[in-house]
């Protein structure tokens, strides 16, 4: 009978319980925008590449083993007179609070947001699919098996995510859909919100193609994160090597466009033009290009908290706490 393995890195379906499962022992690690696994070194920015990080550890497929628990740090216990101390010496050195101002909904954009992004593209059918590749559509994990019945078939049903991972202030989701959870294990289970009749295990082989010519490769989305303060917000997009002297930054007063070519070798291109939550001031709206990411500081028009970053992405109902927060009195 068929089981699937809940070690993570593996979660493979097996019938042979002496079969070999590769996978990791210890919890993914997430820490100022590099991920990795806890028990190996490898450490990287965007998500497609966390998933891909090879297995440390070799055992059997287990079907009931619990993940390890995270570890945490313990804090010093403080009395309740140092805390109440620390909170007021908090508020003094801040002023007084500054009230949440609710959010207009006329600052996002009046026409309705566009679909996500689709997926690059569908199998090429004049290539061969190696035997146990995955769908690489986000969240399907559907495996290629020759010879099988339906191998490339329209019947397959791909449930898939066709948007990219967000992870922001400890939420993890994806942009396509609402759901957002806490624990990086629940967020591995989000069902796909968009089905197809055919798996993407090979793709166009466009990637593999410009590789092996030279020629400038298009990225569809990089992994992007923001913070906030009362009146400006941080937002971060992630992409190494950016050539600094051909890459085009342009804000307009609800908008940035942008085009970033990089110096890998072949060079990669990202371009998208990204419509904001709230209007900015243009005039005081600056950005740099760091090894790892481009970084833009948009400053409100108006004092307000953004919810999202993205005009078109789907709200999830959350409120987000701008600004410092202090210690809290118990």
């Amino acid at each position: 009978m068929a089981q699937k393995c809940v070690h993570r890195g593996c979660e493979k379906t097996f019938t042979d319980e002496n079969e070999v499962c590769r996978y990791h022992p210890g919890p993914p690690v997430f820490h100022e925008g590099q991920k990795g696994w806890k028990c190996c070194k490898p450490r990287v920015l965007t998500f497609d590449e966390f998933l891909e990080i090879e297995p440390c550890t070799e055992g059997k497929h287990s079907t009931t083993d619990l993940p390890p628990a995270v570890e945490k740090k313990e804090v010093p216990a403080e009395s309740a007179a140092q805390r109440t101390q620390s909170v007021s010496d908090n508020s003094q050195s801040q002023g007084p609070a500054m009230p949440r101002a609710p959010i207009n909904p006329a600052s996002a954009s009046s026409t309705p947001p566009p679909p996500p992004p689709p997926e690059s593209d569908d199998d090429d059918d004049t290539l061969e699919i190696p035997d146990g590749r995955i769908c690489r559509r986000r969240a399907c994990g559907a495996s290629y098996t020759k010879g099988a019945a339906g191998g490339r078939s329209d019947q397959e049903n791909c449930v898939h995510h066709p948007g990219v991972p967000i992870f922001h202030e400890g939420s993890k989701g994806y942009t396509c859909c609402k759901r957002r959870v806490l624990d990086f294990d629940d967020f591995m289970k989000i069902g796909g919100c968009k089905t197809k009749p055919r798996h993407m295990f090979v793709g166009s082989g466009k990637k593999e193609k410009a590789s092996a010519s030279g020629a400038e490769e298009l990225l569809e989305a990089v992994r992007t994160d923001f913070y906030q303060t009362p009146t400006s917000v941080i937002a971060s997009f992630f992409l190494k090597k950016i050539n600094k002297e051909t890459a085009k930054v342009i804000f307009t007063e609800s908008s940035i466009q942008l085009d970033l070519p990089t110096t890998d070798s072949p060079p990669k291109r990202y371009r998208a033009e990204v419509p904001l939550f709230g209007k900015i001031d243009t005039a005081k709206t600056t950005h740099k290009i760091l090894g790892t990411k481009l970084e833009v500081t948009l400053v409100k028009n108006e004092v307000s908290s953004w919810p999202v970053l993205r005009a078109d992405d789907q709200l999830t109902g959350e409120i987000l706490q701008v600004g410092r927060a202090g210690r809290a009195v118990q």
